[in-house]
């Protein structure tokens, strides 16, 4: 249940209605951007009649409540001028690991000349195994940093501990959290404090619930630029590195504002199944997508099979291009792409 207050209410009179729920046992968190008081376990509906300062009482009959719809209808934001939100069609593109100089300005000067406006890439790469490549730590940040400046695009990258929070926040302009970190709630609840915007991808065996109580976390502590991105859900079937849910797009515009994009390189594993669920996912109503590009995807030291060459993504482009018609947010010819 959200409390909306009146705009003449004092400090005192909020602690007074904090202490009041509190002792009824019921959290209470301040969302001071809406002048409301959050407090999900709230069932008493003539509060309002109780304390003459509480504009209004809305119920969320959801386990999720700041990003359903019952919220609100629609959230929208801008990185460094490019709209995103829920009436936008963004792609996000770039190599899995910075492994280089060469590389990563490669790769960004192909990009822009794509009308590419954001660049992503991992400096610090949560390996399954310790013996594979894990990034370049901050020498990486900086070498994207410098290679997004170069092109006039900005950054998408990897927070994967609370520890290096601060060095992330000097490199990028939005924060992505991986699978991995979707049920890390401390660093979600953090997160919320920051003001950049956050991509948070599906837990690999996340339920859509968890998924949205995760943005939940981040919203509840006063960030909403929250971008979410379907990445693929863990199966009993080998064949497939992941299984891509496109129908989950639609379900997550039923019930939450939050923009929603999706990463068909991570959910299927495989460069030669990213177009076809790439143009499946626009078509299913996503507001953008996530593409892996390398520019040689052979030589590439991590997520090598995934990954698309720059041919390949030139293809995947004019592809998405014919489809405009069909899909549902159709790409604003004012807005770069977002990669």
């Amino acid at each position: 249940m959200i409390l909306y207050l009146t705009k003449n209410i004092t400090p005192a009179q909020i602690a007074e209605l904090q202490l009041h729920l509190n002792q009824i046992g019921c959290d209470a968190t301040m969302l001071a951007m809406h002048n409301a008081l959050l407090s999900p376990n709230l069932k008493d509906t003539k509060i309002k009649e109780k304390y003459p300062f509480i504009k209004e009482v809305k119920s969320i009959d959801s386990p999720f409540q700041l990003p359903s719809l019952s919220f609100k209808k629609e959230t929208l934001f801008e990185v460094n001028g490019i709209a995103i939100g829920t009436h936008f069609n963004n792609i996000i593109a770039g190599p899995c690991s910075i492994e280089n100089e060469e590389q990563i300005f490669e790769t960004a000067t192909f990009l822009q000349k794509q009308q590419i406006k954001f660049l992503r890439g991992g400096a610090y790469k949560p390996r399954t195994s310790p013996y594979t490549f894990r990034g370049l730590g901050k020498d990486g940040l900086k070498l994207m940093k410098q290679a997004a400046d170069a092109n006039g695009m900005a950054v998408v990258t990897e927070l994967i501990d609370l520890s290096l929070l601060e060095e992330v926040l000097q490199y990028t302009d939005i924060i992505q959290i991986g699978s991995r970190n979707m049920a890390n709630f401390y660093m979600l609840a953090e997160l919320g404090k920051v003001n950049k915007p956050i991509l948070l991808k599906r837990g690999m065996q996340a339920k859509v619930n968890e998924w949205l109580l995760a943005a939940d976390y981040i919203m509840s502590g006063g960030n909403e630029k929250i971008i979410l991105c379907e990445r693929g859900i863990r199966s009993f079937d080998p064949m497939s590195r992941n299984v891509m849910d496109i129908g989950v797009i639609p379900l997550i515009q039923s019930l939450s504002h939050l923009p929603i994009i999706a990463d068909p390189s991570h959910g299927t594993g495989a460069s030669q199944f990213v177009t076809a669920m790439s143009k499946a996912a626009m078509v299913a109503g996503a507001n953008g997508l996530m593409v892996e590009v390398h520019p040689d995807p052979k030589k590439a030291l991590s997520d090598s099979k995934q990954a698309l060459s720059f041919l390949q993504f030139e293809k995947l482009m004019q592809e998405i291009e014919l489809l405009k018609p069909t899909i549902k947010n159709p790409i604003d010819a004012s807005y770069s792409i977002v990669a």
